[in-house]
């Protein structure tokens, strides 16, 4: 005997945008949109919050917004139903980057409940870390998350890990010697309510000079605080096959699983993104044959930390219904549809 579909109720939808806006951002810009049309939620990128002095193609934009579409899958499983993904489902719009629908009911896996649990408490941590190893099954764990959305995860050791951090640190001064680096730090940077990164989550200057701190503090160098980092950091890069906008936008997604995976873990985390910001550094960092490098992630067990503000979600929230006709209708499996695992 079969039995009809009851889609989700738009409140338990909304309630999903309110944990899909916790999602990790460049400069915590939380470039997103989001429409409600029917029993699925359309994922807009907010091109008014691109960060044109760092990321002018957009790259990182992608990858925050492919963050906050994982998130949302992780919710609208946890609601009690499957979900079905089409990424950049509309050639005719591109600000539309996917399509995240609620289909047949289903019970919570104890992967995805972990998932869920971990999004209100995963945030970034930008201050020193204890100087404990990160247990090898938790790397290998990390290192599986990203593969489960199309992404290898690599860790820098040794030799490896020295040559990265120079290079972040070769990008870090580039980066500051330019005004206009400068002025786009300033626009997210201070006594923010609603996004950027405020001064409190700022965290310390490293005394030792090894982790290229970003600068949110707008004190003066010599008076911000300075505390010794751990000197031999867990770096982890994660890589693509490709470098398109698809590529970006499932590396956000691989990004989050890794991250609420840490959290999970009881591991903290810091994107070290200056690396990826230059783009002669970025192609040294890729290398040959080259498999691009999306993002540079130091974990590790750190202190107790706050989480930056974020946006309501009547500031996210776009009118209900189709944005276009072509979109609007049952999908179909094609290059661009996933299945939440």
């Amino acid at each position: 005997m079969s039995t009809s579909f009851v889609p989700p109720s738009r409140r338990v939808l909304i309630d999903c945008v309110r944990s899909a806006v916790t999602a990790p951002s460049l400069h915590n810009s939380q470039p997103w949109l989001f429409r409600i049309d029917g029993p699925a939620v359309e994922v807009y990128a907010d091109h008014g919050r691109l960060l044109r002095v760092v990321d002018p193609e957009g790259r990182e934009q992608m990858i925050s917004v492919g963050a906050a579409v994982f998130t949302l899958r992780v919710a609208v499983r946890r609601s009690g139903y499957q979900t079905r993904v089409q990424l950049l489902p509309s050639s005719d719009d591109p600000a539309l980057v996917a399509r995240v629908s609620a289909a047949r009911p289903a019970r919570l896996d104890k992967v995805t409940e972990a998932l869920a649990a971990a999004i209100p408490h995963r945030h970034t941590n930008r201050g020193p870390f204890a100087q404990v190893p990160v247990p090898r099954q938790a790397l290998s764990r990390l290192r599986d998350a990203a593969a489960q959305e199309g992404a290898i995860l690599r860790v820098a050791e040794g030799e490896s890990r020295d040559a990265v951090l120079e290079m972040a640190r070769t990008a870090d001064r580039w980066l500051r010697e330019r005004p206009e680096y400068a002025r786009e730090m300033r626009r997210w940077t201070g006594e923010t309510y609603h996004d950027g990164v405020p001064t409190w989550a700022a965290g310390p200057w490293d005394a030792l000079g090894v982790i290229p701190v970003r600068d949110f503090s707008r004190l003066p160098r010599l008076l911000r605080p300075s505390e010794p980092y751990e000197p031999h950091p867990t770096i982890l890069v994660l890589v693509t096959e490709g470098d398109t906008r698809l590529d970006w936008l499932r590396a956000g997604q691989a990004l989050q699983r890794v991250l609420l995976t840490a959290t999970w873990l009881g591991l903290a985390a810091t994107p070290i993104s200056q690396p990826v910001e230059v783009p002669t550094v970025r192609r040294i960092l890729t290398g040959t044959p080259a498999l691009p490098v999306q993002i540079v992630l130091r974990i590790g067990y750190g202190r107790t930390t706050g989480r930056t503000p974020r946006r309501a979600v009547t500031e996210v929230l776009m009118p209900d219904g189709p944005s276009d006709p072509a979109t609007s209708g049952p999908e179909e499996p094609s290059v661009g549809v996933e299945r939440t695992r």
